[in-house]
């Protein structure tokens, strides 16, 4: 009930997300009922049944990534002062957040089973009545429970996935975990930095240091150094005299994260899918195994494939995080340097989206290379996978970047404050962007020329 009241009373924009993720869902059950309706139609083909059923996943995997980030930016469930007094804690909201989930995501199965029976023929009453009995088996009963499965598949794995990536967490350092987890004198919980004798504190909390008496309250006015008065005359200045000395200021710049650590992995990774596909290549004479739209190729190049999308969506947050730190190098000015601190803080947030839709460009830019105008044999169900996979990739990517303006909120609202001019934070954003463009364009078009030679030697 309370999944319920939160997604009824939040804003256009969230609802208009929620509303993708159901029509993604309702996509990704389609394409399963056909193939199940495949299965039916064709008893004697149980390979083909199962290869249109594997094919199937790519979809899935998309529609969970976009229910995910969709979940992460849901502001309704975002831990706010005061929710965990009335029990709404982090578990709870996280709970919440997969309810939520697995409600859109229902919506959009049903949907799709409307849709299935109605191109059965077993809904009558609309247009395109039995439009596609023949391929869907409409002479033969549907075996619900199967088509029930199916179309909990999506709903099942999206909530427990998020339920699993906002699951409460400890993000301090392991430092201070280990610190915390440690038990000082007389059973209290932590470990004080240094160690202090018995009755280093006297009555009323206050500090007795080693000469006995007890120190004064320290007074917030005197205890500002000369250096903090300065910074803070910076802050309290009006927005003209800072904006006429273009002087940003350290502390209103997102702070640098370390770099990722998968970016080696993932050029690994990516290596070794292409030289998977070099080798398949070479080999050609292993079976051939039926691709979306009539192609044909090897496990291998399957393999090779696959192993390049997962490199380059784990080297995605590396080469972001790098774009930053390039964009920041020889001297940068206040424009450069809020674009590349931006982009480091932000590359563990945007660089896994980014690297996956570099990853279904470059196999649709493949795939649309060996595309034979002639003789076409991409089908309707083909047709809607890949615009599933590429919908769901890129809202997936837009919608972490509004959890990253939603992020650094507080940045921008500082250099507002600090009199920094509009233009200049939308021609920091356009940076960015040229930026990401510059590095990810290239590397897109030769991974998708790689992958798509060994099906055109």
């Amino acid at each position: 009930m309370l999944a319920l009241r939160l997604m009824r009373g939040a804003r256009p924009a969230v609802q208009l997300r929620r509303l993708l993720v159901a029509l993604a869902s309702a996509g990704t059950g389609f394409l399963l009922l056909c193939t199940l309706g495949h299965a039916i139609s064709h008893p004697g083909d149980p390979s083909g049944a199962l290869l249109r059923l594997a094919w199937c996943l790519t979809p899935l995997a998309a529609t969970v990534h976009l229910s995910v980030a969709v979940a992460r930016t849901d502001p309704g469930t975002r831990p706010r002062p005061g929710l965990a007094a009335i029990g709404l804690g982090p578990a709870r909201l996280m709970a919440v957040s997969a309810t939520t989930t697995a409600l859109s995501c229902t919506l959009g199965s049903l949907l799709a089973l409307l849709f299935f029976l109605h191109l059965r023929g077993d809904l009558t009453g609309m247009p395109f009545d039995g439009a596609a009995a023949d391929f869907l088996a409409a002479d033969a009963p549907l075996p619900w429970p199967a088509a029930l499965t199916l179309l909990g598949l999506v709903p099942a794995i999206a909530s427990a996935t998020v339920g699993y990536v906002l699951r409460p967490r400890d993000d301090r350092p392991a430092s201070a975990k280990r610190q915390a987890r440690a038990y000082g004198r007389f059973g209290a919980y932590g470990r004080t930095a240094a160690g202090e004798t018995f009755g280093s504190y006297g009555r009323f909390r206050a500090h007795r240091p080693a000469g006995g008496r007890a120190a004064p309250a320290a007074d917030p006015l005197r205890a500002r150094t000369p250096q903090a008065r300065a910074g803070e005359s910076t802050l309290t200045a009006p927005p003209a005299e800072v904006g006429q000395t273009e002087d940003l200021g350290q502390e209103a710049l997102p702070t640098p994260r370390e770099a990722p650590k998968g970016l080696p992995w993932g050029i690994a990774v990516l290596a070794a899918g292409l030289a998977v596909e070099a080798y398949a290549n070479r080999q050609g004479t292993a079976p051939a195994a039926p691709l979306p739209g009539g192609l044909a190729g090897t496990p291998s190049v399957l393999i090779g494939w696959l192993l390049t999308a997962v490199g380059l969506a784990v080297a995605g947050p590396g080469l972001t995080h790098l774009c930053g730190r390039l964009l920041q190098s020889t001297h940068p000015g206040a424009l450069r340097l809020l674009a590349g601190r931006v982009l480091m803080s932000e590359a563990a947030r945007i660089g896994r989206p980014l690297g996956i839709v570099c990853a279904v460009t470059s196999g649709i830019h493949a795939m649309a290379t060996l595309y034979d105008t002639t003789d076409p044999e991409v089908g309707p169900l083909t047709t809607l996978g890949l615009l599933l996979v590429t919908s769901c990739t890129i809202a997936t990517l837009l919608t972490a970047a509004v959890e990253a303006k939603h992020a650094r909120s507080d940045t921008t609202a500082a250099l507002l404050r600090l009199g920094a001019p509009a233009t200049m934070l939308r021609s920091a954003a356009a940076l960015r962007a040229g930026a990401l463009l510059t590095l990810f364009g290239p590397l897109t078009l030769v991974v998708a020329e790689l992958a798509a030679l060994p099906l055109t030697s």
